[in-house]
């Protein structure tokens, strides 16, 4: 589990990135918290710099699109989609469970 931020430091609408390997974006969005890989499948870009409609978010750079429901590309020129992490709020802090990095962690 990875702590990002407190849920208040993070209002509806936007995103941070968080500095693992490989970085993740966490979107606050329609309501929801999503987590996915940061960089676009089609040119490598942030996509928490991305434009953000709904649970899309649109990449800056090459204008591809993903669904932060399911990492899907929704349209050209993304192919591949990127990966989601599942996000919890625990103590009012915004958790992602990232598998790399708790891999080795006893439970």
């Amino acid at each position: 589990m990875i702590p990002v931020c407190p849920l208040v430091d993070l209002p509806a609408g936007e995103s941070v990135r968080i500095d693992t390997a490989p970085p993740i974006a966490v979107f606050h969005a329609d309501g929801q918290l999503y987590a996915i890989d940061d960089t676009c499948t089609h040119q490598d870009a942030s996509l928490a710099d991305g434009w953000l409609e709904g649970c899309l978010v649109e990449c800056p750079l090459g204008a591809a699109s993903f669904d932060l429901r399911t990492g899907a590309p929704t349209c050209l020129p993304a192919r591949r989609a990127v990966r989601t992490h599942p996000v919890t709020v625990g103590a009012g802090v915004i958790n992602v469970h990232h598998a790399a990095a708790e891999e080795g962690t006893a439970t």
